[in-house]
């Protein structure tokens, strides 16, 4: 919408002091005419906004303005210390300064509400502060990469943003090597490194998007159903939506879902052992079978 930009471009310039009309298009995904605009708008706003041509020039705000609070709601500003308070709790920069600064100046406390732990049990791979640091300063990362055969691949990323998706984290960013937007799941990355070269988000951002990242990482998703008896319904509350569960009047469930084959599927199917048996389709189930023969023979 016109006035979250809006926001947005004085927020940038806040930061920023001065951006480009070129910039600003490519940053929302608007034209330059649109940007135009929005800086009309501004301005019949009451916003000391102004722009300067030739080299060095670009759009600017008086260097006097300061956004006052009573632009912002008390919803508006609630919003803001609760999202600051999530970002806080993840130790992130100086989140926790800002979180003061701005409880005091909307006059109201921030609401603990939040506590959120990227690391898992084993504290391996614990790269979100890497990640955190590399994105908002626009650093380039080195790493290794193992893709789903286990094959390792060094990588150099340009990183735009960090995903959760189905269960699992992704960092998602422009590979140089590759020359496209791509998903890399977190982890899958090794030796990661954030670099001092830095590189122009605007540019990453106009990237076109390439790859469909509905198939997690290039791979199909396959519809899958499932029986699962009675003795495993915490694990079927567990890992499945409800839209997903039909209990059946034995007590047991049939649950259908579409996820990516690879090997997570099959140790994930296996992990259930004799309470899950695979209904549909006739080659997962096969597979898992086979799996299944294969483990047998080891005992």
């Amino acid at each position: 919408m016109q006035i979250n930009r809006l926001f947005e471009i004085v927020y940038l310039l806040l930061d920023k002091k001065r951006v480009t009309a070129g910039k600003l298009a490519g940053w929302f995904g608007v034209s330059r005419r649109t940007i135009c605009r929005d800086i009309d708008a501004l301005s019949m706003a009451g916003i000391p906004i102004y722009t300067e041509r030739g080299k060095g020039g670009g759009i600017r705000l008086l260097p006097e303005f300061v956004l006052n609070k009573s632009m912002l709601s008390e919803g508006e500003q609630d919003e803001i210390l609760s999202a600051l308070h999530g970002v806080a709790s993840i130790k992130a920069g100086d989140a926790d300064q800002v979180l003061r600064k701005l409880s005091s100046i909307f006059n109201k406390p921030a609401t603990d509400w939040m506590k959120v732990d990227f690391a898992g049990w084993s504290h391996e791979n614990d790269y979100f502060n890497d990640f955190k640091t590399a994105i908002s300063e626009r650093r380039i990362v080195v790493f290794d990469y193992y893709n789903q055969y286990g094959e390792k691949a060094a990588r150099r990323i340009k990183p735009i943003q960090v995903w959760f998706k189905s269960r699992a984290w992704y960092l998602k960013g422009y590979c140089l090597a590759k020359r496209e937007m791509r998903l890399y799941k977190v982890s899958r990355i090794k030796n990661l490194t954030v670099t001092n070269e830095t590189f122009d988000e605007c540019d990453v951002r106009a990237v076109p998007e390439t790859q469909d990242y509905q198939s997690y990482e290039g791979q199909h998703t396959v519809e899958i159903k499932l029986r699962i008896a009675p003795e495993k319904a915490y694990r079927v509350f567990d890992d499945f939506y409800e839209s997903m569960v039909e209990k059946q009047s034995d007590g047991s469930f049939i649950v259908t879902v579409s996820w990516p084959e690879d090997d997570w599927l099959y140790g994930f199917l296996l992990s259930f052992g004799e309470h899950m048996e695979v209904l549909e389709p006739e080659r997962i189930r096969a597979a898992i079978k086979e799996e299944a023969q294969k483990i047998s023979k080891k005992y």
